[in-house]
């Protein structure tokens, strides 16, 4: 079993950056949500439900675009409910968030059998194709991996340098950071705390939610239940590796996506010598590894999971 022979194909870093785009999405969201002070634990609901909203959006006979749209529609109104609860009436933030995502993943298993009860295999559409870009994509070895990806693979990593720029180089941004860190500073500034908040929460959970369609609408071309499979839960984790950072965000969704990559190549070639779930379970455990070390000298938001009330002090 040559394992070093993996680092040198193609495919495999082609793989690693299609894998990564969902993490890509995800992980942004749940950045920006904890960098206001909101964790949104809500994720993996409002991944499943841009999931089965994107793709039923397109089955129906809309395009892939306003699928898209849609999507980062239904994640903001789960970010909308979930900022109700947290931000606005200050209940807690976890039981909130496995609320969330107990009804986004209820709810999308209920809406696709509702509307397609006799649907013994799942449907397909015609998702994301690649992008061939000319000239970049002829440039050996870097061509075919960075060139040859879908548009929303493009729109993640794009994502990310709008994020880094708009939360670190603009007013809003600095807005946004202070209620996560100071939300008594920003009041004593004029601004309202709550809107603001609920705006990181609502733009994080859309953003959650076309990472979920993604997956429907460019990775495969159908969707079913439980596809999301634990997704949600890793941007958590990746966050607190990114020190609350984009671009280092970008580094541990990568670093994830190696690790998923490596172990469906080593599950194929050792065969049924060891159990499959073995293979499963380990890009979870290097992620862990991983996160241990790595988060050990973060500094979280300081107002983190503390509701904020108007004129406490």
């Amino acid at each position: 079993m040559d394992l070093m022979g993996f680092f040198m194909e193609t495919g495999f870093w082609m793989a690693c950056i299609r894998m990564a785009t969902p993490l890509i999405f995800g992980t942004l969201g749940e950045l920006i949500c904890e960098r206001a002070g909101v964790l949104n634990l809500g994720i993996e609901g409002i991944m499943a439900a841009g999931c089965m909203g994107g793709w039923m959006w397109v089955y129906l006979g809309g395009s892939l675009w306003t699928g898209i749209v849609f999507a980062a529609f239904i994640g903001a109104v789960f970010g909308l409910l979930h900022a109700g609860f947290t931000v606005f009436l200050g209940l807690s933030q976890h039981v909130t968030g496995l609320g969330i995502t107990l009804l986004g993943s209820s709810l999308s298993a209920y809406v696709f059998r509702m509307l397609l009860p006799k649907a013994t295999t799942p449907p397909k559409i015609v998702p994301f194709q690649a992008l061939e870009i000319p000239f970049l994509g002829d440039i050996p070895f870097l061509g075919e991996i960075f060139f040859s990806q879908t548009a929303l693979t493009y729109l993640a990593l794009a994502a990310i340098i709008f994020v880094a720029f708009v939360l670190f180089k603009t007013p809003l941004g600095l807005a946004l950071r202070m209620v996560g860190e100071n939300p008594m500073a920003v009041e004593a500034q004029g601004l309202n705390v709550f809107y603001l908040r609920t705006l990181a929460v609502c733009a994080g959970s859309a953003m959650m939610a076309v990472g979920g369609a993604f997956l429907t609408m460019s990775a495969f071309d159908a969707y079913y239940i439980g596809m999301v499979n634990g997704r949600g839960w890793i941007c958590i984790a990746l966050v607190v590796f990114s020190s609350w950072k984009p671009f280092k965000a970008l580094a541990g969704c990568l670093l994830f996506a190696a690790f998923d990559a490596i172990q469906m190549r080593v599950q194929q070639q050792a065969g049924m010598a060891i159990p499959y779930q073995f293979y499963l379970m380990l890009p979870y455990v290097f992620s862990i590894v991983a996160l241990v070390i790595m988060s050990r000298k973060a500094a979280y938001p300081n107002a983190l999971l503390i509701p904020f009330r108007k004129g406490e002090r």
